[in-house]
């Protein structure tokens, strides 16, 4: 157990959430009753109606995302979709906290890190910035690289979501590059460094020519399954931290 405000600092600080210019407020969006304690934390990637209802069902004192519920250009009206997605947090006492652009570009626990992580990428280095900062990492794949349908292979069971690829590179991959979400246009920077393959979320049109005529592996992995792994992860180093109950819940999503 741990003070609502003990835990935001803590995840503010270890995000570095001030420093980036991002689409959305980061920190805490929705508010709890003065003293709140956290016994249990809720994560999933967005704060929509089905994941605050599952997040009511199991008790949840926090729930921390990656995509909040406010967002630059939406209605400043509470719409009837924003009123179901706050009521249950509302009635129930719930706090809310998102981390966007700062979850993407944490070098550990962030998800294009620990997407590197699990693809086993070595030598990696930041690319593609967004609001003022890398959020993107590039590396080498081990070895002599891997075949093309041995990295669809691998990066669909990491993201366990299908794969839509542009064959535009060699016929082995050595070098990849990866940005999750919708992150199509930095293919072109990965064009820029020579990489072999690009894997991102969610694709754009233009993505298939810039591969094609880039020669480059344009991989598009959903945006959903590209980003579960950095808020799982927080809600793991909580548990770890204040000794908090841990529920991910991943509401499936096939964007």
């Amino acid at each position: 157990m741990a003070d609502l405000q003990t835990v935001i600092a803590h995840l503010d600080e270890l995000l570095e959430s001030g420093a980036f210019s991002d689409y959305g407020p980061n920190g805490l969006q929705v508010p709890a009753r003065e003293g709140k304690q956290v016994r249990t934390v809720v994560t999933g990637v967005s704060a929509h109606g089905p994941l605050v209802e599952r997040a009511a069902a199991e008790g949840a004192d926090l729930v921390v995302v990656h995509h909040g519920l406010f967002w630059r250009g939406q209605p400043l009206e509470v719409t009837p979709a924003m009123h179901r997605r706050l009521a249950p947090l509302l009635i129930n006492d719930i706090a809310l906290a998102a981390y966007h652009l700062p979850l993407d570009a944490h070098p550990e626990h962030g998800n294009n890190a620990l997407l590197a992580d699990a693809l086993g990428l070595d030598g990696r280095a930041p690319f593609a910035a967004h609001g003022g900062r890398p959020l993107g990492v590039h590396g080498r794949l081990p070895g002599d690289g891997l075949g093309v349908q041995e990295l669809l292979a691998r990066v669909q069971e990491v993201c366990d979501h299908d794969v839509l690829h542009v064959p535009g590179g060699p016929d082995r991959v050595h070098t990849l590059g990866v940005v999750s979400g919708g992150a199509s246009d930095d293919v072109f920077e990965a064009i820029e460094l020579g990489l072999d393959a690009f894997l991102t979320g969610e694709p754009a049109e233009r993505a298939y020519g810039a591969a094609v005529d880039g020669g480059i592996h344009f991989l598009a992995a959903g945006h959903h399954a590209t980003e579960t792994f950095g808020v799982r992860r927080l809600g793991e180093l909580l548990e770890a931290e204040f000794g908090v109950r841990h529920v991910h819940v991943d509401i499936r999503n096939p964007i």
